[in-house]
């Protein structure tokens, strides 16, 4: 398993596995959650999906399958947290500013059969966790807000990130929300690593030849 930064456009390959990431969320949110997303063609795609977000996505080695998957975005752009759930802020000001990403449908196909790292939680969980946070880094950011709800939440404290919630948890749908904030720093990033992570970036250039 390796990771792969990708965006729409950029090559056949990354379509191809942009395509089968938004069927991978189709099967984790609708049919494994139950929440409430747009699901045509068996693939989950949402408003946030048209403002061109950079995806990380954690492959099989041969690029033949999406493991898991997380959506990035500005956090001085449209985010979730500001535009369709500003009701986790609990009246405060949404958080805005050049040091914020927003990461967000962030799933894992756990039926791969892929090998469970430390902590009991899934290898691509904690890549993804560690290339989330290289990626912010890397391009200038100092946190990474997220929508998520309580079971996620306990997923990080299993991992051993710290999340500053941002509000009270809230029924949405069928499940309790919260929305939150972890730092980006290189510590967070290393305290995550699986055995076996490979570097990010290399992955990318690998991809895009």
């Amino acid at each position: 398993m390796r990771l792969v930064e990708v965006r729409n456009g950029e090559n056949s390959v990354g379509n191809r596995l942009i395509d089968q990431m938004h069927a991978l969320r189709a099967r984790v949110f609708r049919q494994r959650l139950d929440w409430t997303v747009t699901v045509e063609a068996g693939r989950e795609v949402d408003e946030y999906d048209a403002l061109d977000p950079t995806y990380l996505l954690a492959v099989t080695d041969d690029l033949h399958a999406v493991v898991g998957c997380a959506r990035l975005l500005p956090g001085t752009g449209p985010t979730m947290l500001g535009r369709t759930f500003p009701i986790l802020l609990d009246g405060r000001p949404v958080p805005c500013h050049p040091g914020m990403v927003e990461s967000s449908r962030f799933c894992v196909d756990t039926e791969l059969g892929m090998k469970n790292a430390a902590r009991g939680l899934h290898k691509a969980t904690l890549a993804l966790f560690a290339g989330i946070l290289q990626w912010s880094l890397a391009n200038g950011y100092t946190e990474v807000a997220t929508v998520t709800d309580l079971r996620f939440e306990r997923i990080l404290g299993r991992a051993g990130l710290p999340f500053k919630r941002l509000g009270a948890p809230h029924p949405i749908g069928n499940t309790i929300a919260i929305a939150g904030i972890i730092p980006a720093t290189p510590e967070n990033a290393l305290r995550v690593q699986p055995e076996g992570y490979q570097p990010l970036f290399t992955n990318h250039l690998a991809l895009a030849a």
